[in-house]
């Protein structure tokens, strides 16, 4: 059966065990993700339901979704996204991501009796709005979903390093991943980055071109490439001085015809450290390489390779592991037999590196970009 279509989708849920609130859909633990419907949640056996009796409204009640998602077909596009959260006995804590684990709101917490709404935009594509849920005492209290075209859509074009990577692999994260936290409810993120591509690369596979076909006037194009620039293959090899410039160039020029912002990214520094626990720069020439473009072509550059290397020398040696895809045998039950990835982040090093990459737009006065950060 064909999944539900609503254009110019608009949704009011109201979770729990009481009565709906007028004009709300309610949603009980036992709403299961249904095509008919075209909304629940996707596991139910990790949903509980319950009616506090103590507050009206939508405070009465609510559900706790423990480690799974709630799904509403829509179209693709952009949406404006409220959840409330609360409860009146007891404190909480909820953490939301969207879609491939973009994160919305990280460890939101409430005190017992305070009740919190957190609005957000999320670019939806494949169909469905998934919201997944966790926490140390997650709640899920009302949801409001209502289609916008006047989101602004940050795209992004890069690799590994900034792609949305599968939950099977937590805590691996891209810094893209977790850009939608630093963003308020007037810009959304459709991470179009991948794992293992070059700016060329990108390219050949038509993946820039999926971008141009979606992207709008004003929107904003971030671009980040340079770590599989430099593999000796010749699908993914690039040249700094030639090849390389010649690439990026082709994401400028898309966005611009398009009416959208092009912004050049340096490429994040990798965690390899001197003798004197000072990062050694792995990405050469191709650094340089972006800065020179950016200034012959008038583009905003944000140097994140400089940003990384400061954050990783003021962690130093040891401590930056923390930030990267190192783990114990066993810490992970992702990875169980440890890791030691010193290019890779995991889900804390992505956050702070997305901080990092919003703090470089608010220095290049990318406005009204700067304007939507948190």
């Amino acid at each position: 059966m064909a999944r539900k279509r609503t254009v110019g989708a608009a949704f009011k849920f109201d979770f729990g065990l009481g009565a709906a609130e007028n004009s709300y859909v309610k949603i009980g633990a036992e709403t299961s993700y249904d095509v008919s419907l075209g909304y629940g949640f996707a596991d139910v056996n990790k949903v509980y339901a319950i009616d506090r009796e103590e507050a009206g409204g939508l405070r009465r009640d609510f559900c706790i979704p423990l480690n799974t998602a709630f799904i509403v077909d829509v179209p693709d596009g952009n949406y404006h996204v409220t959840l409330m959260v609360g409860d009146t006995l007891t404190a909480t804590e909820t953490t939301v991501k969207s879609g491939e684990g973009r994160l919305l709101l990280h460890r939101l917490q409430t005190a017992a009796g305070q009740f919190i709404k957190r609005s957000f935009a999320v670019h939806v594509s494949g169909g469905q709005l998934i919201l997944a849920f966790s926490g140390i005492a997650p709640r899920l209290n009302a949801l409001e979903i209502t289609a916008s075209s006047q989101i602004v859509t940050v795209f992004l074009a890069g690799d590994s390093t900034v792609t949305d990577q599968e939950a099977e692999g937590y805590p691996y994260a891209g810094w893209g991943q977790m850009l939608p936290h630093c963003l308020n409810a007037s810009a959304a993120v459709a991470n179009h980055a991948k794992s293992g591509r070059s700016s060329k690369s990108f390219i050949d596979e038509g993946r820039l071109e999926a971008i141009l076909q979606l992207i709008r006037p004003n929107d904003y194009l971030l671009i980040q490439f340079g770590h599989n620039d430099q593999k000796p293959d010749l699908e993914r090899r690039t040249e700094p001085a030639t090849t390389y410039k010649h690439f990026l160039k082709l994401y400028i020029d898309g966005a611009r015809e398009r009416g959208a912002l092009p912004v050049l990214i340096t490429a994040v520094h990798r965690r390899i450290f001197d003798e004197n626990g000072l990062i050694i720069n792995t990405h050469g020439e191709y650094l340089q390489a972006v800065k020179e473009l950016g200034e012959a072509e008038e583009v905003p550059v944000i140097d994140l390779a400089d940003k990384t290397r400061k954050l990783y020398e003021a962690y130093g040696a040891e401590r930056s592991k923390r930030l990267f895809l190192w783990s114990v045998p066993g810490e992970f039950p992702n990875h169980p037999s440890g890791a030691a990835d010193n290019t890779h982040f995991q889900e804390r090093g992505a956050i702070e590196v997305a901080k990092l990459a919003a703090e470089g737009i608010r220095q290049a006065q990318l406005n009204p970009l700067m304007l939507f950060l948190n």
